[in-house]
């Protein structure tokens, strides 16, 4: 058990154009989208004030002043801060861009367009029991699901790393040791120091399958993340939400 959780900073990817989703939210940032009369991103610092951090970062790009402006004007016991990219960095470029504001180690990364009720305690007593370099919350994909998943040994090693299949491949999945990244990271502050010099890129699809030979491990969570990247999974986590 953590006793205080207030000294690890989390860090939130606010940048995305949220393309896919314009139908359903029109020209707001992706983090901003109404759920009810709320932005999704209040049920996120929510769950975060409750588990008890206290710092906020947030890595803001598209529409930044937007975010900042509603965020610096809303009453919060959270200390919330600002990161932003004057052009798309991808969410590795958010992620090196901030490290001057990052000030724990470990920290937190989340992706701003999703939440899960995840018990943060179990999850950084995990980091902690595998002196892990990098730990990322891992799911159970959906059969259905056309994402990247990850491969874990028995230990929960990440073991490697696939992106979504193309049409018509013939690369199977079996349910026993593949699961889906849940948008959720802690790292060690090392991890600055290995990262690409190049300032865009991303942490998904450049950098995390160059760490496999590193410490870097999934801890697998049974609770169902909302993932609003689309008109349909936007509704869903409004319905669920609510």
């Amino acid at each position: 058990m953590i006793n205080d959780l207030s000294p690890i900073d989390v860090a939130i990817l606010c940048g995305g154009l949220g393309q896919r989703l314009r139908p359903a939210i029109s020209e707001a940032p992706k983090v901003m989208a109404q759920v009810g009369k709320r932005p999704f991103l209040d049920f996120i610092f929510e769950h975060l004030e409750k588990q008890g951090f206290r710092r906020i970062i947030l890595l803001t790009g598209y529409k930044a002043q937007e975010i900042e402006d509603y965020y610096q004007k809303t009453e919060s016991r959270l200390i919330i801060e600002f990161s932003r990219e004057d052009h798309p960095l991808g969410t590795g470029g958010a992620l090196k861009n901030a490290q001057e504001k990052i000030k724990g180690d470990p920290f937190l990364v989340l992706n701003g367009d999703s939440f899960c009720p995840l018990d943060y305690n179990k999850f950084l007593q995990f980091h902690f029991s595998k002196k892990a370099w990098v730990t990322l919350v891992v799911s159970r994909p959906m059969p259905s699901e056309d994402v990247g998943k990850v491969r874990l040994s028995d230990s929960g090693r990440i073991m490697e790393f696939t992106e979504k299949p193309k049409s018509g491949s013939l690369v199977s999945f079996t349910r026993d040791s593949w699961y889906v990244n849940a948008g959720i990271y802690c790292f060690s502050r090392e991890v600055f120091d290995s990262m690409p010099t190049r300032w865009e890129f991303s942490l998904e699809k450049d950098w995390f399958p160059q760490l496999v030979r590193k410490e870097i491990y999934g801890f697998y969570t049974e609770e169902k993340f909302f993932d609003i990247g689309t008109p349909q999974r936007y509704q869903e986590a409004c319905d669920a939400l609510k």
